[in-house]
């Protein structure tokens, strides 16, 4: 069977095999891991691991660029968007990620690129004109509801 060094070993390379670390980073998680695995073989010890506020290691500039957008949370990047990726890896609402990484509502999260593409296929498909119908045929249904009251 193998020590508990190197388990935690183990534990960590496989972990830094999926998300870029420093020298640093991969002596304290295995200085992290090796204790949490002392401590759980030294017999009924119940570990509770603090959690650690999420430090962006990305700048908004780093994070969403012209073709691609990179997860701040798990550093994934080459998507298009980060709403579905937020919702099924992270299990968080765009309001939630912007809270943490003080992301300002007027920042998009998808790639400019990719939101520049939709805007053009959306002119190109005149939705403007037809938004423009569906509000003016609102306010005729809403006028005449109200002289229908009186």
């Amino acid at each position: 069977m193998a020590t508990l060094l190197e388990m935690a070993q183990q534990i960590v390379s496989a972990h830094a095999t999926k998300t870029p670390m420093t020298t640093s980073e991969l002596i304290t998680n295995i200085q992290k891991i090796h204790a949490a695995l002392q401590a759980l073989d030294s017999g009924g010890v119940e570990l509770s691991i603090p959690e650690e506020p999420a430090i962006p290691t990305l700048t908004l500039k780093q994070a969403f660029k012209k073709d691609e957008v990179v997860c701040m949370v798990c550093g994934k990047g080459g998507m298009k968007t980060l709403t579905r990726h937020l919702n099924q890896a992270h299990e968080m609402k765009p309001s939630q990620y912007r809270k943490q990484f003080n992301i300002p509502k007027s920042q998009s999260l998808m790639s400019r690129n990719y939101s520049a593409m939709r805007k053009e296929i959306a002119a190109g498909m005149d939705l403007g004109a037809n938004l423009e119908k569906a509000r003016a045929a609102r306010q005729v249904n809403l006028g005449k509801g109200k002289a229908k009251k009186k």
